[in-house]
């Protein structure tokens, strides 16, 4: 399990108990979370979304006229350990 799992999917889980629906895509160096916003969306909700947001490495909101409103986050997946570290001015 990539280490971003537990907190996509926590994330994800906050949006889903607001009442949102959560895609949760993983990607080679992060995990994608996306979920449609509906326009009547109370302030109460709102604040939720942005606190389970906040946890995310990145997030945004795309809205437009033609689509509605994408709110989007992204997760870091954790980057391994090099065995070969040799200092400063000594790496490759």
């Amino acid at each position: 399990m990539p280490a971003s799992e537990p907190s996509a999917e926590d994330i994800a889980a906050r949006l889903s108990a607001v009442g949102l629906t959560p895609r949760v895509e993983q990607r080679a160096r992060f995990t994608s979370i996306e979920a449609e916003v509906p326009e009547p969306l109370s302030a109460d909700s709102w604040r939720e979304v942005l606190e389970a947001m906040a946890e995310a490495d990145r997030f945004g909101l795309l809205a437009n006229s033609l689509n509605g409103r994408t709110l989007w986050a992204a997760v870091r997946t954790a980057t391994p350990a090099t065995g070969d570290v040799r200092g400063p001015g000594r790496q490759r």
